[in-house]
């Protein structure tokens, strides 16, 4: 009995294997970004501008 030539079959795999871990990749990447990364930044900034405003009131300075 004969067995049928596998052909392509790994090609296939290693591109889907890729593929998936791209899209998994970039998806992870955003999800740090925009879920973490940007609302730590906001909170840090909002921060730094309290104390600055806090500095040039007690200053007699008015923030722009």
């Amino acid at each position: 009995m004969a067995i049928k030539p596998i052909t392509g079959m790994l090609k296939r795999q290693i591109v889907l294997d890729i593929s998936v871990a791209l899209g998994l990749g970039t998806a992870a990447g955003y999800g740090f970004w925009y879920g973490y990364h940007v609302p730590a930044v906001r909170h840090r900034d909002a921060f730094y501008q309290k104390i600055e405003d806090e500095r040039a009131r007690a200053l007699g300075q008015s923030s722009a």
